[in-house]
């Protein structure tokens, strides 16, 4: 019996001591391979936040180019200058990819107003992209309404002939303004279709902002061939608190707008496109994007200046640093976004033609404020190594990651792409400034834009490194 059970001792001891080795082992290597990344995202981390190359970008973005919407002169410029900034980094090539786009023009400034009281008051709007213009000044009545079932409720008797008001405001109770942006930005997508379907001849949209002032939100909006187009622009809050105080008061109170835009034929554009080749897999990519377009009012300097000069750090860090890819890292800058994600089609369908094999595509399109990680949308077991990678920015305080990601132009990669990641940014101030003529440069942080490029240089490395 003593025989037996020393046997088992020693058995059990070399079964535990063989064990703890290998744990140790294991450790170790993890610690390594740990250590190695760590170093390269420190390095990328340096370079990034040492340079001032994205804030000289930046301005020079905002202040001798400006607003650039989808087949403007505007447009036009950014390509080029794009294009020139990027051939300064040295890619292994730089090329123009055709894109068709639409050509939408605001024209002369917009202006609303209502008589109430014996008193005219002034409201501050500005046209949806892509509405049509009023044709002159177009007045009548105003139906005011919070809710889809409220316009279900109204009989098509008491919208005809009148002007629908959305007065549907962002949820301030939500935590996250992203959230509340999304649960009311429907109306501005689809009121002008659904007003109009019940006889309306224009929509007004409250602005989707949290901010109380007199600077409206403008967006994309969307028309039904099968239903009648009719003008649609959004309101500043402030306005639409205005109105909405007088229509208590003075239910069948008229309001004139007049709006000039038009939509002109669709144009020749081009999305913007550099690569380092990978050299073990360089027909494996990892894509890093954000979107050329913004609005016509503003700067777009947070939608999506940041981002551009954000994805144009990243290969700039990695050849600053020395890196070479293992899988080839492609910069795309995407032509409308706002109104259609056209290049991202573009880029999606000519990927396809080729059957390009895509590991990862990342997109910058949050704000340019203070990262937090990333979201992604990907295979559950994909998604576990991205949270294992997480642990490698946690000094940096990107470490989060959520799933969704919210890319407007990876969306036509889905089932491409093993991975679809966007920049996961603080998004309390962005909506106070996005689609406005608040979107200027003075409202952004160099420091938050150089912090989030870094997150994206330093994933971007890994999916190179070791694919998915």
């Amino acid at each position: 019996m003593n025989k037996l059970f020393n046997f088992i001792k020693k058995r059990t001891s070399f079964f535990l001591f063989s064990t703890v080795t290998t744990l140790l082992v294991s450790s170790a290597n993890a610690q390594a391979y740990n250590n190695a990344d760590s170093v390269l995202i420190r390095k990328l981390y340096d370079e990034v936040l040492q340079s001032e190359e994205m804030d000289v970008n930046l301005r020079y973005l905002t202040s001798h180019i400006g607003a650039r919407i989808a087949g403007s002169e505007q447009a036009k410029q950014a390509v080029d200058w794009l294009k020139e900034t990027i051939f300064r980094y040295h890619p292994d090539s730089i090329y123009l990819q055709p894109v068709m786009v639409p050509h939408w023009i605001r024209g002369e400034k917009e202006s609303a107003s209502f008589i109430t009281g014996g008193r005219t008051v002034k409201l501050n709007l500005s046209a949806l992209g892509g509405s049509v213009g009023t044709g002159g000044t177009l007045t009548g009545q105003v139906v005011e309404v919070k809710s889809w079932a409220e316009l279900s409720s109204l009989s098509d008797e008491q919208v005809r002939g009148k002007i629908v008001f959305f007065n549907r405001a962002m949820d301030a109770r939500e935590a996250e303004t992203f959230k509340a942006y999304l649960s009311a930005a429907d109306q501005r997508a689809k009121g002008a279709i659904a007003a109009s379907m019940k006889g309306a001849i224009g929509a007004l949209i409250r602005s989707l902002t949290l901010a109380k002032d007199d600077y409206p939100h403008t967006g994309a909006m969307s028309y039904d061939a099968a239903v009648k187009k009719i003008p649609a622009a959004a309101l500043s809050t402030n306005s639409a608190d205005k109105l909405s105080e007088a229509l208590k008061k003075d239910p069948v109170l008229q309001l004139s707008m007049q709006m000039n835009c038009i939509q002109l034929p669709d144009v020749l554009s081009y999305n913007v496109i550099a690569e380092l080749k990978g050299v073990v897999h360089p027909d494996e990519f990892v894509t890093v994007g954000a979107h050329i377009d913004s609005w016509d009012i503003g700067e777009g300097a947070s939608d999506d200046g940041t981002g551009l000069v954000q994805a144009m750090e990243v290969l700039r860090a990695f050849k600053a640093t020395g890196l070479k890819p293992a899988r080839t890292l492609r910069v795309i800058l995407y032509m409308n976004e706002e109104a259609g994600a056209h290049g991202g089609v573009e880029y999606a369908a000519q990927a396809s033609v080729r059957n390009e094999h895509h590991v990862a595509a990342i997109e910058s399109d949050a704000g340019g404020f203070t990262p937090r990680g990333f979201r992604i949308e990907a295979s559950p077991e994909v998604t576990a190594k991205f949270k294992a990678w997480a642990l490698l920015l946690a000094p940096y305080k990107a470490d989060d990651i959520q799933p969704q990601q919210r890319g407007v132009d990876l969306v036509p990669m889905k089932g491409m792409a093993k991975a679809l990641l966007s920049l996961d940014c603080d998004d309390s101030r962005l909506f106070y400034i996005h689609h406005s003529a608040l979107d200027t440069y003075d409202k952004i942080n160099p420091r938050e834009v150089a912090m989030g490029a870094g997150a994206m240089a330093a994933m971007t490395a890994l999916l190179c490194k070791y694919g998915l």
